[in-house]
């Protein structure tokens, strides 16, 4: 180790961010496997969900198989779960924001099933006009491939944890676009061609066990869109990522996987669209490379002496229990693998909360569909 990784190192140690992460984050998780473990053993009814392939009727037999779109999938959970999904049949496309990463997947889960059916798309999440291209680009190559313009499984995994204040091109926070707006704006986009498949379709929001880090929150433009960070002397990572990948993929994405679910069941033509949250615990991927590497190699080490650090390969046992539930099951939270759900944080289940975000959130998103209209 240089004396400027040392440095950084120690300066980074000083910072009260890395304090969170170290001691409130491993808190919140043995929390969850507390919960988990009373919940299993003492709770009266402990549901336990048998995962149930998808079948396609013979009124959807130009489906062939069910095409699941995987954001984040050039490394870690994403990569994993897009190859186990390939083996089970499943028409895979990779969303993900560099192509060499993307092209490399994609010749890695050729190369290892003979019939895989896999496409890629670059799509960055923090940037709703690459959202949009995407939609449009995918739009398209359905048509071309003469295969049914519809969707059967949109899993949002994509998620960053940076470590300083970043401005996208829409005057937003990097981190809060990536981990909850972009989501957003993407499943509102792709919903209608979740509606149109002829099977039962899902949304699957990767979540984050740091959401019973917040015991509560603010929800206004300014805070969705991150804005409010860029006021501050030094950028509250921690605070950001749960806000982001807590509020977004589990207080904001497991409230938008609440609110989502409530949303679609009150459309009659939504019905066999449901939405559901899944926790992959802690898993030993790259989210942590913008953290000096001795601090993050120390704290997988811990983790790994607890026995909460898992492979990748591992960590997808609950997000593959979410996209193998019953088609009836919504709603619900996976967490700790083998079919188990668990509750949320008291927060995720504030209804007015709920409702702030999913009015911030849809007032975002109208913002950027007119914008980009305006520049067409």
């Amino acid at each position: 180790m240089g004396i400027k990784e040392l440095k950084g190192a120690l300066m980074f140690v000083c910072n009260g961010e890395f304090w969170r992460m170290g001691v409130i984050w491993t808190i919140s998780l043995i929390r969850s496997y507390f919960n988990l473990f009373l919940q299993t053993h003492f709770a009266r009814k402990s549901k336990l969900y048998d995962r149930s392939p998808p079948s396609v009727s013979s009124a959807s037999a130009s489906i062939r198989k069910p095409l699941c779109i995987i954001t984040g999938a050039t490394s870690g959970l994403g990569a994993a779960v897009s190859y186990a999904l390939a083996k089970e049949g499943y028409y895979i496309v990779l969303a993900g924001r560099s192509l060499d990463s993307l092209s490399k997947i994609v010749s890695e889960i050729q190369e290892q099933i003979d019939d895989a059916f896999v496409k890629a798309f670059q799509v960055d999440l923090s940037s709703y006009k690459s959202i949009l291209s995407f939609k449009l680009s995918l739009q398209q190559w359905l048509l071309d491939s003469d295969l049914h313009c519809s969707i059967q499984l949109l899993i949002n995994n994509a998620g960053i944890l940076a470590t300083s204040y970043r401005i996208t091109a829409e005057q937003c926070d990097k981190m809060m676009s990536t981990n909850y707006i972009g989501p957003f704006c993407l499943t509102k986009l792709l919903l209608p061609l979740l509606e149109q498949s002829h099977i039962p379709s899902r949304v699957v929001n990767v979540t984050s066990f740091t959401h019973r880090s917040v015991s509560s929150m603010e929800v206004t433009g300014e805070t969705i869109s991150g804005q409010c960070f860029s006021k501050l002397s030094s950028y509250p990572f921690a605070h950001v990522y749960e806000y982001s990948k807590s509020i977004s993929l589990a207080v904001c994405l497991l409230l938008f996987t609440y609110e989502l679910h409530r949303q679609v069941g009150l459309v009659e033509k939504s019905h066999s669209v449901s939405v559901i949250a899944a926790d992959p615990g802690v898993v030993k991927t790259n989210i942590m490379r913008e953290i000096p590497s001795c601090l993050s190699c120390l704290a997988y080490y811990v983790l790994k002496l607890l026995g909460l650090l898992q492979s990748p390969e591992v960590g997808i046992d609950s997000i593959l229990d979410a996209v193998h539930a019953p088609p009836e099951t919504s709603g619900v939270y996976f967490f700790g693998g083998n079919g188990r759900t668990l509750r949320s944080s008291r927060l995720s289940y504030n209804s007015k909360l709920t409702k702030d975000l999913w009015d911030a959130s849809s007032q975002i998103f109208l913002e950027r569909q007119l914008a980009s209209q305006d520049t067409t």
